[in-house]
């Protein structure tokens, strides 16, 4: 059973990172909204029970500096639901070596994830890291909003 303070970590830095990232792209009320909806305790708390794996992101500081949320999909094959950095980390190398650190952990063959369209930033990283966009999604998440979204996926024969 994962701990009310991981938890409460994880949504902490949510509600720090998610409004630096996606407010310039989704606008302050879809992040208000997207925030409350998935990083409430209790949604958090569905994602551990519905086999999320969750991973804190350290850099040289004692302290997490961004976490990432993984699915199995099959053997070999996973989803990343989540994947943050707290901005002043950014660009640093830190979200490729911890990217390379757990593909290799989990000995994947496939993952797939999501980005919003307009997230340049992310979709960049995802392309330097050998992902590549494999389809358009439009996803109804409810009070009004649409997520507009690029499913990428990388393999490991991308990586030579």
């Amino acid at each position: 059973m994962v701990e009310f303070n991981e938890l409460l970590g994880i949504q902490t830095m949510a509600q720090s990172v998610w409004p630096d990232y996606y407010t310039p792209i989704i606008g302050a009320q879809q992040v208000h909204y997207m925030l409350k909806s998935f990083y409430s305790l209790k949604s958090l708390q569905a994602q551990f029970t519905n086999q999320h794996v969750f991973y804190w992101i350290y850099s040289h500081l004692p302290e997490a500096i961004g976490f990432l949320s993984v699915e199995q999909l099959q053997p070999h094959q996973y989803k990343i639901h989540k994947f943050y950095l707290i901005q002043s980390h950014a660009q640093q190398g830190i979200g490729s070596l911890a990217f390379n650190r757990l593909r290799q952990e989990l000995t994947a063959h496939q993952i797939e994830l999501t980005v919003n369209r307009f997230n340049y930033k992310a979709i960049n990283f995802y392309f330097k890291n050998g992902f590549r966009i494999a389809s358009l999604a439009d996803f109804d998440i409810g009070n009004g909003f649409v997520m507009n979204d690029f499913i990428m996926q990388w393999r490991s024969s991308q990586m030579g």
